[in-house]
């Protein structure tokens, strides 16, 4: 039943990929979403070699994107750190890098989602020359003043949809989109084009912002309902659990995946 699952590095935060990759071993979990920042610190060569030798498959790469930017020079080193992680994702042999847009370098949203837009447009035919689809994530709206302006699904769609299905998608996560009361709705205009699910749950008190995910389980989203939606459009890829939250991140490494585990059988997969 934990199948699908996939470790995203997050989740224990403080613990090297080496440990991340050893604590899958220990547990029986088969992916792993590792991200750039320790994937650096390890290096990549030998990041690559400790993943593939573990015999894990990567789910994505996180993370890309972060495109809008106050001046032409820095949205072009913006587009030069893109194509330099859509090479890490080829070195890896991850199939997919996850895009977190970016936020408005001033009050102009509708600029800074051009921006976007073209950011997209300009790594599109790298990421295909490398092999590797990209993953448009929108975020909950109360990220879009320091993370991203894309905040809705049909957003993520609206920018995808100009290019190749095979190429860019959309990376689903429970926590961002839970609230939309189109949804559903457009997780049937999605068909094609799903890349990825994340989850997590929204605990009331939320514990932060930032640091505010909550094991599957502790919270209010429909988890399982989401999920056999998505499932429903024709996707049936790993699932990544994802969260960021503290008191989590402070427990030891087994205690987090004994309860990743039993939550992802209860909360997520039937």
């Amino acid at each position: 039943m934990t199948g699908r699952l996939s470790f995203n590095q997050i989740t224990c935060k403080h613990a090297s990929l080496r440990e991340c990759v050893e604590a899958c071993a220990r547990h029986g979990v088969g992916w792993i979403a590792p991200w750039r920042e320790p994937v650096a610190e390890l290096g990549l060569k030998e990041s690559a070699r400790l993943i593939r030798d573990s015999g894990l498959r990567i789910s994505s790469l996180c993370r890309g994107g972060f495109f809008p930017a106050p001046s032409q020079a820095e949205r072009r080193a913006r587009i030069e750190e893109n194509l330099r992680a859509i090479d890490e994702a080829a070195e890896l042999g991850a199939p997919l890098l996850v895009l977190v847009c970016g936020a408005a370098p001033d009050r102009d949203l509708d600029a800074a989602r051009a921006m976007v837009a073209r950011g997209i447009e300009k790594i599109a035919d790298y990421a295909r020359q490398r092999r590797v689809r990209l993953g448009i994530e929108p975020l909950h709206p109360m990220f879009a003043a320091d993370r991203s302006v894309i905040v809705t699904l049909g957003q993520a769609l609206d920018l995808a949809e100009p290019f190749d299905p095979e190429l860019a998608g959309v990376i689903l996560d429970v926590f961002h989109l839970w609230w939309d009361p189109r949804l559903y709705e457009e997780l049937r205009r999605a068909s094609g084009r799903i890349f990825g699910l994340h989850v997590s749950d929204w605990a009331v008190p939320l514990p932060g912002i930032v640091t505010g995910r909550s094991m599957m389980g502790e919270g209010v989203i429909e988890i399982r309902r989401i999920r056999r939606a998505i499932d429903a459009t024709g996707y049936s890829g790993p699932i990544e659990v994802e969260i960021m939250n503290e008191k989590i991140w402070a427990q030891p490494i087994d205690d987090t995946f004994s309860q990743m585990i039993e939550a992802f059988r209860a909360c997520v997969i039937d």
